[in-house]
């Protein structure tokens, strides 16, 4: 959804940017050449491959930039901006979820069609939580839990009971290993429709493994909080559930008074901090889905920082 994001966003000359899911970067140059030369263009991520990657595309398709590539979670902005020395940003972009080199990179333990041990971490040196520590060790009704709810897998119950019964035989060590579980705890008629059978599996165990959705909110805060007044923060989420957080953290810092209408005068003191721009989710184009099929579950939602000391 680059169109959309450059939209939405509306970069201009000299300002500050901040990708906070640096991935490939192509998000990134794109907002960097509308920056550049006098602008800053900042990124964040947690892979050292991927700040590796984006320094050297950086290099080559926009040297005239200024840049600042930083390593950690976008939970951690506070800390990082700190680092930098930014005194403000106009445009924050996340675009959530596994980038697709992550992805692409077997021996990461991302993909169900690729055989690898079960990782599935995002930064393997902070985090030491791995999908084969969860799969191995969880209870059968937390198992059961984080498919049904990050995962929104109809077969929760059987699969994480196959998995148990798997388990104690031996342990379930790779990604095939354990696509071959899940797709015992599917009865076959079902398994020959709605895509891949792992493929809500993997996705919840993913959430869990990098508590992503504790990470989204406490970024997102983050961000409304460094964002410039007029400041713009853009998000593309790819399930229900970080959409839902989105909309939720959205919504609650864009409400104003709540007195009782009947009140002479607001006594609560609330203002609304961000105004959204979206009331329903962007989508992307056919165009785009036909080209890559992983945007057709991506939902963009964006705000604005409003100016609190004018309101």
């Amino acid at each position: 959804m680059l169109g959309e994001v450059i939209r939405e966003l509306d970069p201009k000359p000299g300002e500050v940017v901040c990708d906070c899911t640096l991935g490939g970067a192509g998000h990134s140059v794109e907002l960097a050449r509308r920056v550049a030369p006098d602008g800053l263009s900042i990124g964040i991520d947690q892979d050292d491959m991927a700040l590796s990657a984006a320094t050297e595309r950086f290099e080559r398709e926009v040297p005239e930039a200024e840049h600042c590539f930083l390593k950690g979670n976008f939970e951690m902005i506070d800390e990082l901006l700190l680092e930098a020395e930014v005194p403000g940003v106009d445009c924050f972009l996340f675009d959530l979820g596994v980038s697709s080199p992550q992805l692409d990179i077997p021996e990461r333990g991302f993909s169900y069609n690729e055989d690898a041990p079960l990782d599935m971490r995002m930064d393997p040196s902070n985090n030491t939580l791995t999908a084969l520590e969860v799969i191995n060790h969880y209870n059968e009704a937390d198992l059961a839990r984080i498919l049904r709810v990050y995962g929104d897998e109809r077969f929760a119950s059987r699969i994480a009971h196959q998995i148990v019964l798997t388990r104690e035989k031996a342990p379930i060590e790779t990604t095939f290993q354990l696509v071959e579980v899940i797709k015992a705890g599917i009865p076959a008629a079902k398994r020959r429709h709605g895509g891949h059978p792992a493929r809500r599996t993997f996705q919840a165990l993913r959430i869990e493994v990098n508590h992503e959705l504790d990470a989204l909110e406490r970024g997102l805060r983050a961000a409304v909080r460094w964002a410039n007044p007029g400041g713009r923060i853009c998000v593309i989420s790819y399930h229900s559930l970080e959409d839902r957080m989105v909309k939720h953290v959205f919504t609650e810092l864009s409400q104003g008074c709540t007195c009782p209408p009947d009140l002479p005068v607001c006594v609560c003191g609330n203002v609304p901090i961000v105004d959204v721009k979206t009331r329903k989710p962007l989508v992307a184009t056919d165009e785009e889905v036909r080209l890559n099929q992983r945007a057709h579950s991506a939902l963009m939602r964006v705000a604005m920082k409003c100016d609190v000391t004018s309101v």
